[in-house]
């Protein structure tokens, strides 16, 4: 959910733009709208020539992932968490062009083996996706380590950081990656409908845009273009200007509490939580790997995951379901048709952790068969 000032600055914004008109509005608020490419940049330690701003993580990761110039016999090297969009793009891929993909599984631990990674490299090894954070799963893929192994050989990367922003600190340096998707809505706080691309200077002229508007050219004549010489070559220039502005607002709300403080404080509250669920009886934990974050996914038993969601819902308390479509390798490995799906933030408390696990012990002791 969006702090406050999220929230009114982005009605105040759109109060503006109804009452001054869009361009007027846009004219006067110029300087924040540009400031909000320099706090993405600040925020994952980038520079503001590399960040390009989207609507979402989906359309990030399909404009990187599809900008790139695929041949018959590619190879896409991927991780069983990939996310369906990430999935259709795989096999969208597959279908037209003629690539092959290279699925990494977790081990027996549930954690990313990274020699399997390296063994499965070859001459025609082209990218390595992988999403940080599955949406369906509590586990973290070591992206700095796969950064390494891609920079070593050479490599395209690619990481979905969707669950990411907001939740746990990002250095692409650290990480080594060459584009990283992201949306604002999650960890970040930030409105829905805002989103990220960052994607490295070095890189950008070998990347095609998928689709371009005059904002995406610093130059057109009759026979001919120039594209800018920065990521907004792969944005067009219609975007909502209100939610830009909440994204950086959110950001700096951030900040100000700090990064470090707050992947500690849900790291500590996710582990209360799961915790307080292996408590409970008929209820299993599914998350696995060593380092795991802020997503808690269980199931019950004999109940339906959807079930248990409306149950709570009844109570007032906030989960999802997780199924196949979100997260399908991980999904079919363990053989799991859903899983809930329960989200802790730092502004969360074990008080109402407590709550949570009261209110699950009396669904499942209502449900249970007479």
């Amino acid at each position: 959910m969006p702090p406050n000032q999220v929230l009114e600055t982005v009605i105040d914004y759109l109060r503006e733009e109804a009452e001054m008109g869009g361009y007027e509005t846009e004219a006067k608020y110029l300087d924040k709208l540009e400031n909000v490419y320099s706090l993405i940049a600040d925020f994952i330690h980038a520079e503001k020539e590399e960040i390009a701003l989207v609507e979402n993580a989906s359309s990030a990761w399909g404009i990187a992932f599809h900008g790139i110039q695929w041949n018959p016999g590619d190879e896409i090297i991927v991780s069983e968490m990939e996310y369906s969009t990430n999935l259709i793009g795989f096999l969208n891929a597959k279908k037209f062009y003629g690539i092959e993909i290279i699925k990494i599984m977790q081990d027996e631990d549930g954690n990313f083996p990274i020699q399997a990674l390296e063994n499965s490299i070859n001459s025609k090894t082209k990218l390595i996706a992988i999403t940080h954070i599955g949406s369906s799963a509590g586990s973290i893929l070591p992206i700095e380590k796969i950064g390494e192994i891609a920079k070593k050989h050479n490599i395209l990367y690619l990481v979905d950081a969707c669950q990411t922003l907001g939740h746990i600190p990002i250095h692409v340096g650290d990480i080594g990656c060459d584009f990283l998707s992201v949306t604002g809505r999650k960890y970040m706080r930030a409105p829905r409908g805002t989103g990220f691309l960052f994607i490295r200077k070095g890189i950008q002229d070998r990347i095609h845009p998928i689709f371009m508007d005059g904002h995406s050219v610093q130059g057109i004549q009759e026979n001919g273009f120039q594209y800018r010489e920065d990521a907004r070559r792969f944005e067009l220039y219609e975007k909502n200007r209100a939610l830009i502005l909440g994204l950086g607002e959110a950001i700096q709300y951030a900040q100000k509490i700090g990064m470090d403080r707050i992947w500690n404080r849900i790291q500590s509250l996710a582990q209360y939580l799961r915790n307080s669920l292996n408590s409970i009886e008929n209820v299993k934990v599914e998350d696995s790997g060593t380092l795991k974050c802020g997503i808690v996914t269980f199931t019950v038993a004999h109940l339906d995951s959807f079930l248990v969601k409306n149950h709570l819902l009844e109570k007032n308390i906030n989960v999802s379901v997780g199924t196949p479509q979100n997260t399908l390798y991980y999904m079919n490995k363990k053989h799991l048709s859903t899983v809930v799906r329960a989200s802790i933030h730092y502004y969360n408390s074990e008080a109402e952790v407590d709550i949570f696990c009261l209110v699950l012990k009396g669904i499942i002791q209502n449900s249970k068969p007479v």
